[in-house]
């Protein structure tokens, strides 16, 4: 089965792990995803962009890993991704996971957000991070939820 097509403008406010996240790389990720077509910008950002962002869009005063800002489900999936590299770096280090493999997680857990999944209930998150495992092992990483499943 062909992936959907993607549109993907890639920018590095912060550029600590530019070279972690090629394009070629970033596309896979994110495409393997997407139920639809879909005109995705990535912006990697420093924290106090990130916390900007989640203060003034979600009233939450703290950079977070992925902030997605998505416009469209349908027909196009249009959707801005905002990853924080000071965080999903942190995370990274503090889980003891790989820095490329959480960034990979982070890029398909917004790319579903960009489509409507969600994880505000149980039922939701049980069937997000379900989708999630199963895309992130599709790409070859472990299972981002294995041994915390609820």
């Amino acid at each position: 089965m062909s992936k959907p097509e993607l549109q993907l403008s890639l920018q590095f406010a912060d550029p600590r792990h530019k070279a972690l996240l090629p394009r070629h790389k970033v596309a896979r990720w994110i495409r393997s995803a997407l139920e639809a077509p879909g005109e995705i910008t990535v912006r990697v950002v420093d924290a106090d962009e990130g916390r900007a962002l989640n203060r003034e869009y979600r009233d939450k005063d703290y950079a977070t890993n992925v902030l997605t800002f998505d416009y469209s489900h349908e027909p196009v999936v249009c959707a801005d991704l905002v990853i924080c590299a000071e965080v999903v770096e942190r995370e990274a280090q503090e889980a003891g996971l790989d820095l490329v493999a959480h960034y990979a997680h982070m890029l398909v857990h917004g790319s579903l957000h960009a489509q409507g999944y969600d994880h505000e209930d149980d039922e939701e998150a049980e069937c997000m991070e379900a989708r999630e495992s199963e895309l992130m092992q599709g790409l070859g990483f472990a299972d981002p939820y294995a041994g915390r499943r609820r």
